[in-house]
């Protein structure tokens, strides 16, 4: 997709994962060094996913900030300038739980 003819007249940004940070198209050209010589600016997605959140109907909490601050410089000196972490909060009868509204504000506060 990132090779299409043109995509930068559609795609300003983008977000990746670490695996496709690292990635290289046929030629041996870093996706990201690619995507910014088109133009394209690049985010990562920088938490590390989701975990059970314990005394809850099933919910979770995103993971992810312990080494953080070395990730992100990692990934800057790679050309990254944006990052983006998840936060996943179930809807449903009696949800979300009261815990999992703070967990979760909790994580991102932090994060931020």
């Amino acid at each position: 997709m990132f090779t299409t003819a043109e995509i930068e007249k559609y795609i300003s940004g983008t977000i990746v994962y670490d695996e496709t940070a690292r990635d290289k198209l046929k030629d041996g050209t870093n996706v990201v060094d690619y995507l910014r010589s088109r133009g394209i600016v690049v985010g990562i997605k920088v938490d590390k996913g989701i975990i059970p959140l314990a005394g809850t109907d099933n919910e979770t909490l995103t993971f992810g900030l312990e080494g953080l601050e070395k990730r992100c410089a990692e990934y800057y000196a790679m050309g990254i300038r944006f990052a983006k972490w998840r936060a996943t909060l179930r809807i449903g009868d009696g949800l979300p739980s009261d815990v999992a509204v703070k967990e979760t504000a909790y994580s991102l506060a932090r994060y931020g």
